[in-house]
């Protein structure tokens, strides 16, 4: 049964959902009750998501370790990964390539933040676990894992991959779906971030089909070394931003860069166990009113349509998602979508606020070696199921998708 909503849905917030298309209008301009699913093309494409396909797009993330950056295991991963969107028959596939030196520091525009709290991130309150990057081997106890993740990390070229779902009446425009498949710690990232990159890979699977069709585009990014400072998202804003919207070549109708309309970033959507207890634990199981965090940044650039399109995502959710309810909030930081901030309305989608809780220690798998497939349950599976169930019903809405022909038997 879902959890009770944590958040009322004001008037001025859903017409600025209904001004994205985040629900269909009737004629009184208020919204209009859900369509049949046999009228509803976008709850036929959720259905296409299932859940044992999605955690078995993560079991197959976690044959190559944490996939820290600048390592052999990182590479095999990315030309994995390449190999399942050929699959899927997504479009567009190439590579953004950019050099990686470490010790290069960015950081995301705004006021500065009391000291203490991230930035852009909230202010902590309550009860707080213990935090940080497992950098000791031995702690990872299953040997087979610990000699995967043995190469260290060396500095040169990268690579991150990305396909398109091309629109079929305005493939000049895009919305940016993403997720960082790097991680560290000495586990698996499972869920850091092995959970967001199979959710945006099987979002390119469904999307991919061929019955479906959309009038904008959709390009699918795997991001690549995010644990070292969001690298390959900037990297990306750097090559391709001032790209957008140019057909090339002249008259060919093909646009390498689409013109951004939003961007939404998936970074850990497994573990909502609630606060840490007095003594720095979290429960081990996952908690009955578990629900999905949408963020947007209050202090971008962008803040206003980053707002309307994270209520967008909430519609979505209230339509779609199977289990799990969603909150929104203004507090989005570090994460691959803050390079975007300032010059598209961006968003993230994540298991819990991701500086005043996952901060705090609400998650004790980040970073570390139990950070691994197993650690998790079918009560944690589902709630990165019910986030690709959240973007792909948004998307779709947004997108204008539709599904050509009969529905499948």
């Amino acid at each position: 049964m879902r959890a009770k909503l944590r958040l009322r849905v004001v008037p001025a917030l859903v017409a600025s959902a209904l001004a994205l298309g985040a629900f269909p209008a009737s004629r009184s301009g208020e919204p209009a009750p859900a369509a049949p699913m046999a009228d509803d093309p976008v709850a036929r494409l959720v259905t296409r998501l299932d859940l044992e396909r999605y955690k078995a797009t993560i079991k197959g993330l976690t044959r190559f370790g944490d996939r820290r950056q600048g390592t052999d295991r990182n590479r095999a991963a990315v030309d994995w990964i390449e190999s399942q969107l050929r699959a899927y028959g997504c479009a567009d596939i190439a590579r953004v390539r950019y050099t990686y030196t470490p010790g290069e520091k960015r950081s995301p525009s705004g006021p500065p933040v009391a000291k203490g709290a991230p930035q852009g991130g909230g202010r902590f309150r309550g009860q707080r676990g213990p935090t940080g990057v497992n950098d000791d081997a031995q702690r990872q106890s299953d040997a087979t894992l610990r000699a995967l993740n043995s190469q260290p990390s060396a500095p040169g070229e990268r690579e991150e991959v990305y396909c398109t779902k091309v629109g079929s009446t305005h493939p000049e425009e895009t919305y940016i779906v993403g997720g960082h498949m790097d991680g560290i710690g000495w586990g698996e990232a499972a869920n850091d971030d092995g959970s967001g990159t199979a959710l945006v890979m099987e979002l390119a699977r469904v999307f991919s089909g061929p019955d479906v069709r959309t009038e904008r585009s959709i390009r699918f990014v795997l991001w690549n070394n995010e644990e070292t400072g969001l690298n390959g998202a900037y990297a990306y804003v750097e090559q391709r931003a001032r790209l957008q919207g140019i057909e090339s070549p002249p008259g060919s109708g093909r646009y390498p860069e689409p013109r951004w309309l939003g961007m939404v970033q998936h970074d850990m959507v497994l573990f909502d166990h609630g606060m840490p207890r007095a003594d720095g634990s979290v429960s081990p199981t996952q908690r009955p009113e578990a629900d999905i965090n949408i963020e947007f940044q209050s202090q971008a650039k962008q803040a206003d349509g980053a707002q309307k399109l994270a209520w967008a995502f909430y519609a979505a959710n209230e339509a779609y998602a199977t289990d799990y309810p969603a909150s929104v909030g203004p507090h989005m930081t570090n994460t691959d979508s803050t390079p975007f901030m300032d010059l598209t309305p961006a968003i993230s989608v994540r298991e819990n606020e991701r500086g005043t809780q996952i901060g705090a220690g609400w998650d004790p798998h980040w970073h570390q070696p139990t950070d691994v497939y197993t650690t998790f349950s079918d009560a944690d599976f589902r709630l990165g199921l019910n986030a690709a169930q959240t973007t792909l019903g948004a998307i779709a809405r947004l997108t204008g998708a539709t599904v050509i022909g009969s529905p499948p038997r």
